[in-house]
């Protein structure tokens, strides 16, 4: 059975949400769906639900729209020629687009090892204490 996500969720993975208020930017993602045709979310009661392979697509969007600082028509035309987007060229899009999610998910990773680290050493600290 296929994992599906409702919009503000997928808000949510991706950093779309009002730094002031915390709530997520779900009218980006609305926004996005008329622009971009690859964009097409199942709506059941009126309710976005998003795939697995969508959510990809869409980090693969927002990564070309915010970090490599391209216009959605450029966009576009990258997501209709896939040329640019070739898994196995080292100095592709999607290459950069790999290459930041892993670093990504290792900054991650690293901070949870350190925050279980010094939560090791707080309780080391107290049980030494107590004793």
């Amino acid at each position: 059975m296929e994992k599906f996500f409702k919009i503000s969720e997928i808000s949510k993975i991706l950093d779309l949400v009002d730094p002031k208020t915390n709530k997520p930017q779900n009218h980006t993602l609305r926004y996005w769906e008329k622009e971009f045709k690859q964009i097409k979310p199942k709506k059941i009661n009126n309710q976005r639900y998003y795939s697995v392979s969508q959510l990809e697509t869409i980090k693969m969007i927002k990564f070309l729209l915010k970090d490599e600082r391209m216009t959605i028509s450029g966009v576009k035309k990258l997501l209709k020629m896939n040329n640019k987007l070739d898994d196995y060229n080292q100095d592709s899009l999607k290459a950069d687009y790999h290459k930041k999610e892993i670093k990504l998910k290792t900054t991650k990773l690293l901070e949870k090892i350190k925050r279980f680290k010094n939560y090791g050493k707080k309780n080391s600290s107290q049980s030494k204490d107590g004793s």
